[in-house]
């Protein structure tokens, strides 16, 4: 498999936590429901291709999100992995029925915007952090390892451009509840390098250190690596990812595919930057799970590297 020239760059980190998110935010966005046992193979393929934090499903409630109505049947198809495996709980019920099957990963959604709130959660952003707060609580009484995802912290598809504030005030919020970390989410792909230095800043001016912040963007205008790049610059060193580049918001239409973790890991690679993952086992699963969505992946490496694997199969050709 062709591979990148090594060619490091100064004051970036030695290693990247890839934050997978391809089997949840990838297959949720779905029109047809793919069947449980697809996804524990693509998981379990996952793991196998080194990545090792998955986030496997969400436990909210199949009216809000139909794909993902399997999570207590799919959760126990994969949890004897040796990987982190995160879920998203909405709620206490949600909760309830991770904690019952022995999640130990769990995640909350929440919003830096009233719009999105109102849109995702059919709450104000204050209530919705409401909401959250006991559920944090009990879920770090019950030894779980909490993640805040903060949707729209750079653009907002009603409210246009997010003030810095409005983010910084959620962040600071989350982390007072007890998240052990943070995921800053560019949900419909607008942010640019600038921008993300600059909320990075000022996270770290309002004492939210860098070593709990993650970020997550989408590549709605081709910005995801260049921003990716900017947070690494910065010193943030988990990145969330989809494998094949699958996904985007079923609450947000003008949100698309989210970063394609094989283009993430071609770039991580070419700057010497470990991660632990097999970049042609990834591709191959990627393919396979694009086989059974019944279209190709949308990412770049993807499609390149399958490209050149396909023509050096190929005969060579009588003159």
């Amino acid at each position: 498999m062709t591979l990148p020239m090594v060619v490091p760059a100064p004051d970036l980190p030695a290693r990247v936590r890839i934050h997978e998110v391809g089997a949840r935010d990838g297959l949720q966005n779905e029109k047809a429901t793919v069947p449980t046992a697809v996804k524990a193979e693509f998981i379990r393929r996952l793991a196998d291709a080194g990545l090792t934090t998955i986030e496997a499903t969400s436990f909210v409630h199949p009216k809000w999100v139909p794909q993902l109505a399997d999570a207590e049947e799919l959760f126990p198809l994969v949890s004897d992995l040796p990987a982190r495996l995160p879920v998203l709980v909405p709620n206490g019920r949600g909760l309830d029925r991770a904690l019952a099957l022995g999640a130990r990963q769990v995640a909350v959604f929440a919003s830096a915007t009233e719009s999105f709130a109102k849109a995702n959660l059919n709450r104000t952003l204050d209530e919705s952090l409401g909401v959250f707060e006991p559920v944090v609580r009990r879920a770090k009484d019950e030894g779980a390892h909490v993640r805040g995802y903060v949707s729209m912290c750079f653009g907002d598809p009603w409210e246009g451009a997010v003030p810095l504030h409005q983010v910084v005030r959620v962040c600071g919020a989350l982390l007072d509840m007890g998240c052990d970390e943070l995921s800053l989410g560019d949900t419909i792909g607008v942010a640019t390098p600038g921008h993300v230095l600059e909320l990075l800043a000022s996270l770290n001016e309002q004492r939210v250190p860098t070593n709990v912040l993650g970020v997550h963007f989408h590549d709605t205008y081709g910005q995801a690596l260049a921003n990716t790049l900017a947070a690494l610059q910065h010193g943030v060193t988990t990145v969330d990812a989809s494998a094949g580049g699958l996904g985007g918001c079923p609450f947000a239409r003008s949100a698309t595919g989210n970063l394609a973790t094989e283009d993430l890991v071609w770039m991580l690679q070419g700057l010497g930057i470990e991660t632990g993952v097999d970049l042609a086992a990834l591709v191959a699963t990627s393919t396979w799970m694009a086989e059974r969505l019944g279209r190709p992946s949308p990412s770049r490496t993807v499609r390149a590297l399958s490209h050149k694997d396909a023509q050096a199969a190929q005969p060579p050709q009588e003159k």
